[in-house]
């Protein structure tokens, strides 16, 4: 069995692994950020000893070079002595600046007396004096260890994740290709037995009404087979009129549609130039059709506008349906976004795909009403 295949193991033997880590990090920084306190705790115990004999000693003549080496030589952890009334007595690895006002020394010794305990110095049960201290910079920055280790192991475990989603959205894209590219070659047999019986039943002087009819279907099935054939690959684009081009696919879904919906179609020129694939161009033409159709609900008015100028042409299709709101503007364009309750959600999705990598266009909502209705443009490059 391949371990990366199966998605459940994968995903608790990564949920497991993710906790057993970070609660070694967690665990080990603890015990190190404990151990280390311990340390500092000694060092403050030896100094008030070093404090508690140079205090003490009485013998003008006797050596204070040791005491006075062991006080010098704390040069990381702050600390303030005080007396039994609470009179600063000296500070040593505070701020020299800072600690010339009073309200300075007072918020840090508050600070030292919620970190730690203070140590007592007594000489001969008499004149107590406290040692507050408060933790180094280094078991400071120790506190923050363990979040940037967790950030790693996450920044980690995210990109593993999405190396594995790739993969499977890789998978999936390409079994939807094979189906797409498989639908198209299965509809090709039945296509061309329709044609033998198109041309039979020409000879047989079939109503030729009858017969046009039967044969823009078949045209129009042979255009969605080919349409699928065309997913997954990239697709030929020709110099192509884009106005006969839309046109085409306009007037069909006019002639297959309810009488109560009026159509407009109108273009400043009758021939504009562009670089286009027929048959897929004429699918975003019929997916935003489709949807001011249904938008509508059997009754209002589609109108298709084509301007052009030097560089670009606008392609713009108005409907008077019942609109989308303005925060739905870009997740229409999300493949599975639906608000229909029959729907796949991939008609506007593909039609970004075959306008903007495709053709290197532009497709968008430029303007839409609750209640009034929604305006598409589609631009692209003249030739």
């Amino acid at each position: 069995m391949n371990f990366f295949s199966n998605t459940v193991l994968f995903k608790r033997v990564s949920i497991i692994v993710s906790f057993v880590i970070v609660s070694l990090i967690l665990w080990n920084t603890y015990v190190f950020f404990q151990k280390f306190k311990e340390e500092e705790r000694i060092k403050m115990e030896i100094l008030a000893e070093a404090q508690k004999e140079l205090g003490s000693n009485t013998d003008l003549n006797a050596s204070v070079t040791l005491p006075l080496k062991v006080i010098e030589n704390n040069s990381s952890i702050p600390m303030i002595l005080v007396d039994e009334k609470g009179a600063i007595i000296y500070t040593q690895n505070l701020d020299s600046i800072k600690s010339l006002n009073p309200k300075y020394i007072e918020k840090q010794l508050d600070l030292m007396k919620a970190q730690n305990n203070p140590i007592t110095i007594s000489y001969n049960g008499k004149n107590k004096q406290f040692i507050y201290y408060k933790d180094s910079d280094l078991l400071n920055k120790l506190t923050y260890y363990p979040i940037a280790l967790i950030l790693i192991l996450v920044l980690f475990l995210t990109v593993i994740y999405q190396f594995y989603s790739s993969n499977k959205a890789a998978e999936t894209n390409k079994l939807w290709t094979g189906m797409a590219k498989e639908t198209a070659h299965q509809i090709g047999t039945p296509l061309s037995s329709l044609l033998g019986w198109i041309a039979i039943l020409k000879q047989e002087k079939v109503d030729e009404t009858y017969v046009d009819e039967i044969e823009k279907d078949v045209h129009r099935l042979n255009t969605i087979a080919n349409r699928f054939s065309k997913i997954g690959s990239t697709p030929e684009l020709k110099k192509e009129n884009i106005v006969s081009v839309t046109k085409q696919a306009f007037d069909y879904l006019e002639s297959r549609s309810s009488k109560q919906i009026s159509f407009s179609f109108t273009t400043e020129q009758e021939e504009i130039n562009a670089n286009v694939n027929i048959e897929l161009f004429g699918w975003v033409i019929e997916n935003l059709v489709k949807n001011a159709i249904d938008a509508m609900q059997g009754k209002g008015s589609v109108s298709l506008a084509i301007t052009a100028n030097q560089k670009f042409i606008k392609i713009i299709v108005r409907d008077t349906g019942k609109g989308i709101s303005k925060k739905l503007f870009k997740q229409i364009f999300k493949p599975g976004f639906t608000t229909k309750k029959r729907g796949w959600g991939l008609g506007l999705s593909l039609s970004k795909r075959i306008v903007e990598d495709y053709h290197k266009g532009k497709i968008f909502v430029k303007k839409s009403e609750l209640g009034k209705g929604t305006t598409f443009q589609i631009t692209l490059n003249k030739v």
